[in-house]
């Protein structure tokens, strides 16, 4: 009897061992089952955000012409203006890979301005030309430096009309030095009675990042066709320029920030960062800041932090320039 009593206790004590892995096993299978719902859920909100952001990209990769006339009947274009939100960020090579002269990587803080939405067109550039017969330095002194495959040329045939490859009035003007930069903005002021100007470095990156801190506004990764520069993977790199608002918009609402053609700034180049970049100079012997990369320029040259300077009286056909309307 004791023995078929142990037998049966065993029993019992097994029934009870195999109950509950039973129960251990359907908690297992119910808490699988629950991360795959989770990590379904979360997969398909990841297919909403990149179908999202697939579609607002092809919402904005229509090239655009948004000019209008100041006056009737006039070619006079005024350039399409953005407007920036104050706030802070920080400036240079927050990535920590770049070049020494994106150092040291230092917050500022910028006021709201306002600022063109594509950079100055060859349009826009010919109206200021044909109302004031203005001749640039490069029809003026020896010509645009052309880059020719291997070397830069200059020649005195070259100048913003003819800059080595076709363009339209819907590309950006190039050729064009600091100084004819200048004689565009007097000219502009006085047209519209609106202060504009070139800005500062400082607000360049700012609108350019439009609130990211990733190398180029999209993220870290150059991709395909998202810009023009030499190795961007658009029908333009490294032949020409492409017509302004031909690839998609920053988040600010900004066409190529990224490559297209370097821009002019209105600050004084200094390395490393020590304040001038928040600063606009007149002087006419400084050396001035281009900002952007352009279609000649490899994915690496054509970040956001990048940094490039010029004498303002050089001018060749990958350099222009975008303006801002002064508060």
């Amino acid at each position: 009897r004791q023995q078929a009593q142990e037998a049966a206790k065993r029993q019992q004590a097994q029934e009870a061992a195999k109950r509950q892995q039973a129960q251990e096993a359907a908690k297992r299978q119910q808490a699988q089952e629950a991360a795959k719902r989770q990590q379904a859920q979360e997969a398909a909100k990841r297919q909403q955000a990149q179908e999202a952001a697939i579609a607002a990209q092809k919402q904005h990769t229509k090239p655009t012409t948004e000019y209008h006339t100041t006056e009737k009947n006039s070619k006079t274009y005024k350039p399409k203006m953005i407007t920036i939100p104050a706030g802070s960020f920080r400036m240079g090579d927050i990535q920590g890979n770049g070049n020494s002269d994106e150092k040291p990587v230092h917050k500022i803080h910028i006021k709201t301005f306002k600022i063109s939405k594509h950079e100055i067109t060859r349009g826009q550039f010919r109206a200021f030309v044909n109302a004031t017969q203005y001749k640039t330095e490069a029809e003026q002194n020896n010509g645009c430096y052309i880059w020719t495959g291997s070397n830069w040329q200059q020649n005195k045939q070259f100048n913003w009309r003819n800059v080595g490859f076709s363009q339209n009035d819907h590309h950006p003007v190039v050729c064009v030095s600091w100084n004819d930069a200048m004689a565009y903005l007097k000219w502009i002021t006085q047209k519209t009675k609106t202060k504009y100007r070139l800005p500062t470095e400082a607000e360049w990156e700012y609108a350019a990042r439009a609130g990211t801190s990733t190398k180029y506004w999209w993220g870290n990764e150059i991709g395909h066709n998202k810009a023009n520069c030499y190795d961007c993977g658009s029908k333009w790199d490294n032949k020409q320029t492409a017509p302004v608002g031909a690839f998609a918009a920053n988040p600010w609402g900004l066409y190529d920030t990224i490559g297209n053609v370097w821009e002019w700034t209105c600050s004084e180049y200094q390395a490393p960062y020590a304040g001038k970049e928040q600063q606009c100079v007149v002087d006419t012997s400084s050396v001035h800041v281009i900002r952007s990369g352009s279609w000649l320029f490899n994915a690496a040259n054509v970040r956001i932090a990048r940094r490039f300077r010029y004498r303002p009286t050089y001018c060749n056909n990958e350099v222009g320039f975008r303006i801002v309307q002064s508060q």
